[in-house]
């Protein structure tokens, strides 16, 4: 049940802390000291109104990234995990305006797009030619149209493409043993402890402690709540393997258990594989309620050995080793939202 493939992911680790110049030594003789106190003082004032300019800059710079910053922290505090697959638990909306820097900074539209792994800006200006490229609903072919990364709801054949660069779309192997929240009081090893911490992100639905596999980590709000909201119809694949699987237990599921919580009706149902006693078994649901697979399978009398997600909705756990995580491509992000009607 491990996930294996070729693609090398990145392990947790540190965010870089945005580099800068280290700090000089001091103790050696400065060159102006040698020159005449005239040419020194007229030296000096150009410094200060170089380092005044700079100042200046580095102010409005800070301001526009410290807002973006502060946005994004001010949206994500107190939300707690995106919780048990609940909407109530689903990353909050005000999240999406986490972290980064550029937020409403108008861009060319071919730079965006091609920004956005949708091509080189030659290829781009093509897709806008043709008319497949939407800004609001509205087909656009002016190849000097600005768009507003963070603002604008921009579509290429219909699907929805992220522009905005401080967004951040995690695909996360779980291992067992780690919490599926934000923070956990009593210390114990968390989902966001093993992405980059900035800009902040949270789980999109949750996975009990023992379970492994697929969890996806983002500070997109929409799209979590999305894909956490039953009634969105995001299909989340599990494999299970059980200690015994009773022959009619397939029957069972497919008809639909009764919880202490409610009538559960997995979407499918599949028998995967095993020998002699351990038996492997596929369930599909749209919701998540809490341990629902585990209840499920317990109810019709095949107890759990071990739990892994597999999929949510067009995502694969493919290439991926417990504890591992890697960036979704963008093309993986356009079909998530494709899956969600946005």
């Amino acid at each position: 049940m491990s996930a294996s493939g070729a693609a090398r992911p990145g392990r947790r680790g540190p965010a870089a802390a945005g580099g800068g110049s280290q700090p000089r030594r001091s103790g050696a003789a400065s060159p102006s000291s040698r020159r005449s106190p005239r040419k020194r003082a007229d030296d000096q004032g150009a410094a200060a109104k170089r380092s005044a300019g700079a100042t200046g800059a580095g102010r409005a710079t800070a301001g526009s990234r410290g807002a973006g910053g502060s946005r994004g922290a001010a949206g994500s505090r107190g939300a707690g995990g995106a919780g048990g697959d609940r909407a109530r638990d689903a990353v909050p909306s005000g999240a999406q305006d986490g972290g980064g820097a550029g937020a409403g900074t108008p861009l060319r539209l071919n730079k965006a797009l091609s920004a956005a792994g949708l091509g080189s800006r030659r290829a781009v200006e093509d897709l806008v030619r043709a008319g497949r490229v939407s800004i609001d609903g509205e087909v656009v072919q002016n190849l000097g149209r600005r768009v507003d990364p963070a603002h604008d709801r921009v579509t290429v054949d219909g699907s929805r493409v992220v522009l905005d660069e401080r967004r951040r779309y995690w695909l996360l192997n779980k291992p067992a043993g780690v919490i599926s929240t934000a923070a956990d009081p009593s210390g114990r090893p968390t989902v966001v402890g093993l992405v980059p911490d900035q800009p902040r992100v949270f789980p999109v639905g949750r996975l009990d402690r023992e379970t492994e596999g697929l969890l996806l980590l983002t500070n997109d709000g929409p799209l979590a709540y999305r894909l956490t909201h039953a009634r969105y119809g995001v299909e989340k694949r599990y494999l299970a393997e059980v200690e015994r699987l009773p022959a009619d237990a397939p029957a069972r599921l497919r008809k639909g258990v009764e919880l202490q919580d409610g009538l559960a009706k997995p979407v499918r149902v599949r028998v995967v594989a095993g020998t002699g006693r351990r038996r492997m078994i596929e369930v599909v649901l749209v919701e998540g309620r809490n341990r629902e697979v585990r209840r499920l399978l317990e109810a019709v009398g095949a107890p759990v050995r071990r739990l892994v997600r597999t999929a949510v909705g067009p995502i694969r756990l493919t290439g991926l080793a417990p504890g591992e995580y890697r960036a979704l491509r963008p093309d993986e992000i356009r079909g998530l939202y494709r899956a969600i009607g946005l």
